[in-house]
């Protein structure tokens, strides 16, 4: 079987793949492995504000609504790099969480923010059978949505 990607899917592929030879090599990546927080403000907010954190996000939401394959372009380009970051944690696990098990009021304030690379999310699965007791900071926010505890917490 042939895969051929479309004029989209390259056009996003190579882009990504410029942006992340400039702004994430490998002096980078070894450096961030001994940073306690991981990876760079900068970096962040120029893969926000290429849309790659909204990538998944409807429109409506502040996102880019692509789909999935469209983010495997993207993660393939990611790897290529290691990139460092939570960008998997907030773009797909957390983004995905609030779009299939949040609340519309949820969804309207916090995929914008997710899109826009102003929160770091990820989620946190809670048995039934387990005690469960973060001791979170205020600053943090949960809910409980089907079993699945999302947090989002600036300082991720």
């Amino acid at each position: 079987m042939d895969i051929k990607f479309s004029e989209e899917q390259e056009i996003l592929r190579n882009s990504a793949g410029r942006f992340l030879e400039k702004n994430c090599p490998s002096s980078l990546v070894r450096k961030m492995v001994e940073d306690e927080k991981g990876y760079t403000d900068e970096l962040w907010q120029g893969m926000a504000e290429s849309g790659w954190i909204g990538l998944i996000i409807p429109e409506e939401y502040g996102g880019l609504g692509m789909g999935f394959l469209e983010l495997t372009v993207l993660i393939e380009e990611m790897g290529q790099v290691m990139l460092p970051g939570p960008f998997f944690s907030t773009a797909v696990q957390g983004g995905l969480a609030f779009l299939e098990a949040g609340a519309e009021s949820q969804k309207k304030e916090y995929l914008p923010k997710i899109a826009g690379g102003q929160i770091k999310v990820t989620l946190a699965l809670n048995e039934a059978e387990s005690i469960y007791d973060p001791g979170v900071p205020s600053h943090c926010f949960l809910s409980l949505i089907k079993s699945i505890i999302l947090i989002a917490k600036s300082s991720l």
